[in-house]
């Protein structure tokens, strides 16, 4: 049998988790010295009801290759294959931890994939990951179909204020007041395996127009999924859903909520869209 493993950062509900079969494995956040294991310990709403108050950015930490040993194990040594897809190596050492545990337990029986995303976007390549397992793939044939697909992914995101990038250092703190006062709304995406700004505009709707320019340079894909996910800001997600749905017809929706690890930076009120471009 193929087991799919993921982190907690791909942003499936504990609900989608079961309905793929799929195995997820927590990173975890600390406000001062309270650790929480990330959608497990501590709820989304609970975070970031945490996160509006405090003074200081919660820190994120990975998970370290003895706790993937622990959940790899009990399947290898039953006969099964591991297929793991985790966040992008240059944003945690996640996926370098599950590549250890790999080198310890047998290569042959645990494949890891460097996903070079995170958050939602993830989360569509364990979607993927799935579909090709219940499709019948092999192991090393579920690998290939995802590192075809990786190139094709992208996402995009608006976030509703500067002040958590400026908190985590990822904006200057000029850069967060004169965005403020402009009404500047950055527009976020993962490239290369970094989350960089991809462009500005005025305001979240001008943000959703900026991305219709991407999507007609490169369309969608729609014979696979499409995401959309908020942080604690279904509505916006709403919003954001409702402005696609007439330019992209027949959307295979995925919808996620996105917690702690991801949350720490963009903060509440960002919205986005993950698919892939047509071949």
């Amino acid at each position: 049998m193929i087991r799919i493993f993921s982190d907690s950062t791909c942003e499936l509900s504990a609900q989608r988790q079961k309905e793929l079969n799929v195995e997820v494995v927590p990173l975890r956040v600390h406000f001062g010295e309270e650790t929480f294991r990330d959608g497990i310990d501590l709820t989304n709403e609970e975070f970031y009801a945490r996160l509006r108050t405090a003074q200081e950015l919660p820190h994120t930490s990975q998970s370290n290759p003895e706790e993937f040993v622990e959940r790899f194990r009990p399947f290898v040594e039953q006969g099964d294959e591991i297929v793991g897809v985790f966040l992008s190596s240059q944003l945690s050492g996640t996926c370098q931890s599950a590549m250890i545990a790999a080198q310890m337990l047998g290569e042959d029986h645990v494949h890891i994939v460097d996903s070079t995303t995170v958050t939602f976007g993830l989360g569509l390549l364990v979607e993927m990951a799935a579909r090709l397992r219940d499709e019948g793939k092999a192991a090393k044939e579920i690998v290939a179909g995802l590192e075809a697909l990786i190139p094709r992914l992208r996402l995009y995101a608006v976030v509703e204020t500067l002040k958590y990038l400026r908190m985590g250092g990822r904006i200057s703190a000029a850069t967060a007041m004169v965005g403020g006062v402009l009404g500047v709304t950055p527009i976020l995406n993962v490239r290369n395996g970094v989350v960089e700004a991809a462009g500005k505009s005025r305001g979240r709707k001008g943000g959703y127009q900026w991305m219709v320019k991407r999507m007609e340079a490169e369309p969608v894909d729609t014979a696979l999924p499409v995401g959309f996910a908020h942080t604690d800001a279904p509505e916006l997600m709403a919003e954001c859903e409702a402005f696609f749905q007439p330019l992209i017809p027949g959307m295979d929706i995925r919808e996620g909520a996105i917690g702690s690890v991801v949350g720490t930076h963009a903060g509440p009120g960002a919205t986005g869209i993950a698919y892939f471009v047509k071949e």
